[in-house]
């Protein structure tokens, strides 16, 4: 338990920072985008003198220095300015926006972990014979299929023609239930996640197979325990320390992608509002959206950090 406080202080102690630098990146990155937030939001057709108090009232005259400070005591009050007209806080919109993606990015994770441990497993008890055959030309085509070609192809074949099986897009209509929900999500999750649980299959059957050539197994197993017993109670449980790190790495490209697959599925999400910002080169939108995704994904990662810790408490960190 000592240890576990002491990761969980240690991470907790290291996020202002970790939040800090990644608002210095997006923030550099967005001042040296080409364009004019003036213009940008007024339109090619304002007068000069419209634009200049435009600038004067949104603080882009001031050192860059004096407008990150200010967009930064904005920030620590999860306010991220407004967009371009017609102004609307941008807090309100990652608010309706994120929650969708949170829940689409979270199927993901469960479908990419129920994948890659069926297949993983298999692999390992079979290996070199025809089910582990099996199983790598699976990871090998899923790992190579870009999640946005392969969520066009299910709504091809799942949900268009005559009898179809998924919606083709949308978001399920407010008040439904969790199978409507179901429904809606199935097709952008799986897409998500298949080439997310190729890599992961691989990871997983690897410390599978590590796992079952250490000695503790044939002991036991050559004492009388039922293999079976033998995989499920300590193989398993000890081949899942480094897929749980890697999982936490591919949260990151779960959010990433995300973004894309709600394009192509319509559905309202953070991939809707940042690709809005970027049409409309709406600077605080990006900031906003972006800022979000990447505040999530360090959290995601220090809460895989104390899964880490938990399965297998003999391990230290440094």
């Amino acid at each position: 338990m000592g240890n576990f406080l002491n990761l969980l202080l240690r991470r907790l102690a290291a996020l202002p920072v970790m939040i800090l630098g990644i608002s210095l990146l997006v923030f550099i990155i967005l001042k040296l985008a080409p364009g004019d937030e003036a213009t940008n939001a007024l339109g090619e057709g304002a007068s000069a003198e419209a634009k200049e108090a435009y600038r004067e009232e949104r603080g882009l005259n001031d050192p860059l220095f004096i407008q990150y400070f200010s967009f930064l005591g904005r920030l620590i009050r999860l306010d991220f300015g407004v967009t371009t007209p017609p102004a609307q806080p941008v807090s309100e919109m990652i608010a309706k926006a994120f929650p969708l993606t949170l829940q689409l990015t979270f199927l993901g994770v469960i479908i990419a972990v129920v994948i890659s441990l069926i297949f993983g497993v298999i692999g390992a008890l079979y290996r070199d014979k025809w089910p582990d055959q099996l199983v790598r030309i699976f990871s090998i085509a899923a790992i190579a299929t870009p999640s946005f070609w392969l969520g066009i192809l299910l709504i091809q074949w799942l949900a268009l023609g005559k009898n179809p099986l998924f919606p083709s897009g949308g978001a399920a209509p407010a008040g439904s239930g969790a199978g409507t929900w179901l429904q809606h999500m199935a097709l952008p999750a799986l897409a998500l996640a298949i080439p997310v649980s190729a890599s992961l299959i691989r990871v997983v059957r690897t410390s599978m197979v590590e796992e079952l050539d250490r000695d503790y197994v044939r002991t036991a197993i050559g004492n009388g325990v039922p293999r079976n017993e033998v995989i499920s109670r300590n193989v398993l449980r000890n081949a899942l320390v480094t897929p749980v790190t890697v999982l936490g790495l591919r949260i990151g490209y779960l959010l990433g992608g995300a973004v894309v697959i709600e394009m192509i599925f319509s559905l309202p999400g953070m991939g809707q509002l940042i690709m809005n910002g970027i049409t409309n080169q709406d600077t605080n939108l990006v900031q906003g959206v972006v800022l979000a995704i990447a505040i999530t994904f360090v959290l995601v990662n220090i809460v895989v950090d104390l899964l880490y810790l938990l399965i297998n408490p003999r391990i230290r960190t440094v």
